[in-house]
């Protein structure tokens, strides 16, 4: 499969690559503190061993994302501080309306990345790549997997039976998909 033609304004591949780790640096971050917002409000009950769990697999994607900023030199998000008060807050938030509400934050959310990482390995393609590349969409893979469980993590602990399942989790893609944009840019 060829690659399509850049235009005029479309960024390099060296732009579009410092894109990508700056998103998913972000995106790990962001999750991070969903699941900090979430062990806030429910760090004392039978469900804190499973997001404490998902947790440490996001703090792991964070720490090859942060090693990943340095050596690619590329620059993080400016909206860090905000993705530090929102994801906590969405987090906490969802937390707040009960364990299924938490975890239907939780399977939207793995469910925008799902499909974020799965275009990011699309993007990235098999055919002999440079070893930046392969080693990003190598992590992307793995990531991706990891998100998967965690999106099925939790639909087993009843994230369809949250009050208003279709309107929050829809709110929670929604304001996932909007994350992902920003970052990508700002």
């Amino acid at each position: 499969m060829s690659a399509p033609k850049r235009m005029p304004g479309d960024p390099t591949r060296e732009e579009r690559l410092a894109q990508m780790v700056r998103v998913d640096h972000a995106g790990e971050y962001g999750a991070v503190r969903i699941y900090e917002g979430q062990l806030a409000v429910l760090g004392q009950t039978p469900d804190a061993p499973t997001i404490e769990h998902m947790a440490e697999q996001e703090r792991e994607h964070l720490a090859t994302f942060n090693q990943m900023i340095v050596k690619n030199r590329v620059r993080p998000t400016a909206l860090m501080p905000l993705w530090h008060l929102a994801g906590f807050a969405m987090g906490a938030g969802t937390a707040l309306l009960g364990r299924e509400a938490a975890m239907a934050c939780t399977v939207a959310v793995e469910e925008v990345i799902d499909e974020h990482y799965a275009a990011q390995i699309e993007e990235l393609g098999d055919e002999e790549p440079e070893l930046r590349e392969a080693e990003l969409r190598e992590i992307c893979e793995k990531f991706r997997e990891d998100e998967l469980a965690h999106r099925d993590t939790g639909l087993q602990h009843g994230a369809e039976n949250a009050p208003a399942y279709e309107l929050l989790s829809g709110a929670v893609r929604a304001a996932t998909r909007l994350a992902i944009k920003l970052s990508e840019k700002i």
